[in-house]
């Protein structure tokens, strides 16, 4: 096996290599990595706004709109060209870059046509038309790097992580992708070479392409740095490590030096957008460093995770995060009191619909229960519930089922919670005096959280008042 003392990955997400400036310090960042480390791997995600094109082009064709992925294929070519040509210096290598990269194109634009065609796009053709995004932006970044006098060889992770057939959010087949990726990257490695691996792509066993789900870059990272195994993961982003709250909503938020996996596992799930929430399993689980950075400020030491740290009395509450977007649903009734089974159909019922529910918070009457879903999604979901029900409201059983307008959840984290007394004390005292409504509430099982659930008005100034409880 390979020693796990030398190898560094290090994944950048599109903003990161969004412009040729961007993707210019990618490469001085990878050079200077690679004097410390002996095998360097960078894993990237599609430039910046190219999948929300690509995506978009497909979903238009299906209603027989053919210019929408018409513009995107001048927009697309336009937008790689320009950075090819500020990049690579070599005009034999630049053209061969352009002319790969044309052929993907070419690709996007024969399965739009398709799609406008059949009228519909199943999620195996979406994972096709996502992937070029990372197969086009892996082929500049590797180009950018020997231009700068690097050896690097681009890897489209089809080739490294294997998964199921699950469209649009793959599962990795874990033993298979960790003889598949030693197989292809090793000897890049042994050679001195940096290898740049797509992010957000992998394959099932017979090579069709497949996506790890949005935001799936960070996973591949994860996966090449616990399977190959490497010392070390760093996530490279446009912010300083991870903040204690968005900097929109509070502009004092600052950076939170050193976290743990559960800490970060929760933020990341309660609305954090700087790391994948599937990112933590497989690094946690093989015991590898997780740094999180800023590629436009790589001196600023950014984020370290850790497996488990020692609670600092001082830091009791370390971050505060909010979604958006949000509606509570309730189902009520006098006649649920002490009826088994109610909990059971209605969170069948709501994973029937496929829908997600971030937060669950029941009355010790057992007279109500109340979960949040996604705003566009509560309408399905209360008719799921009422059809499900649909006795029990004839008999009064449950007097009614009902979605809130639009709320927010707004999360507290930190390890210290779970050992200090007092903290949910001091958060609804606070929030009680800056005159802000708490509709629901529920403390995470993992003791590192509590969450609450306010009017989508009053979102800033929960943040913003416990913020502030931060030491």
């Amino acid at each position: 096996m390979q020693s796990n003392q030398e190898t560094l990955v290090m994944k950048f997400g599109g903003t990161s290599v969004g412009s040729a400036d961007a993707m210019a310090q990618v490469v001085q960042i990878a050079l200077e990595a690679r004097k410390s480390w002996s095998k360097v791997i960078l894993v990237t995600s599609a430039l910046s706004g190219v999948t929300n094109l690509l995506l978009d082009s497909a979903s238009q064709a299906v209603n027989g709109d053919t210019q929408t992925y018409t513009q995107a294929v001048f927009n697309l070519r336009q937008k790689h060209f320009e950075i090819a040509d500020q990049l690579i210096t070599n005009l034999a290598r630049r053209d061969q870059v352009k002319q790969e990269i044309n052929h993907l194109i070419s690709e996007f634009s024969n399965l739009c046509h398709a799609i406008s065609v059949l009228g519909e796009a199943s999620p195996r053709a979406l994972d096709a038309v996502a992937a070029l995004g990372e197969r086009m932006s892996v082929r500049l970044l590797a180009a950018a790097t020997e231009s700068a006098g690097q050896p690097a060889q681009f890897v489209e992770a089809s080739q490294l992580i294997v998964t199921d057939r699950q469209f649009q959010s793959a599962h990795p087949i874990m033993e298979a992708s960790r003889e598949k990726m030693r197989a292809v990257l090793n000897p890049i490695l042994d050679e001195g070479a940096i290898a740049v691996v797509t992010g957000f792509i992998a394959a099932t066993e017979d090579g069709i392409i497949t996506t790890l789900g949005r935001g799936g870059s960070d996973y591949s990272a994860a996966l090449v740095g616990a399977l190959l195994p490497s010392q070390e993961v760093w996530i490279w982003t446009d912010v300083d490590g991870v903040m204690t709250a968005d900097p929109r909503l509070v502009p004092d938020a600052h950076t939170i030096p050193t976290l743990s996996y559960r800490e970060v596992a929760e933020l990341a799930y309660y609305g954090a957008k700087v790391l994948h929430p599937l990112t933590i399993r497989p690094v946690v689980e093989a015991g590898v460093g997780l740094r999180v950075l800023n590629t436009f400020n790589p001196a600023n030491p950014g984020t370290e995770i850790v497996r488990d740290m020692q609670t600092d009395s001082g830091k009791v509450i370390k971050a505060v995060t909010a979604i958006k977007g949000l509606r509570l649903i309730t189902v009520d009734g006098r006649g649920m009191l002490g009826v088994p089974g109610v909990a059971a159909r209605t969170f069948g019922t709501v994973a029937a619909t496929g829908i997600s529910v971030p937060l669950i918070s029941q009355a010790s009457s057992e007279q109500s229960i109340c979960f949040a879903v996604p705003a566009e999604s509560a309408d399905e979901v209360v008719a799921a519930l009422q059809n499900t029900f649909a006795r029990e409201i004839e008999r009064r059983d449950i007097d009614r089922i009902w979605a809130t307008h639009n709320v927010g959840t707004i999360t507290v984290v930190g390890a210290g919670m779970s050992s200090t007394p007092g903290v949910a004390g001091k958060v609804f005292s606070a929030l009680g005096s800056n005159q802000v409504n708490v509709i629901a509430i529920a403390q995470g099982s993992s003791e590192v959280s509590i969450s609450l659930m306010v009017t989508e008005e009053e979102i800033k100034r929960a943040v913003v008042t416990l913020h502030s409880l931060i030491a």
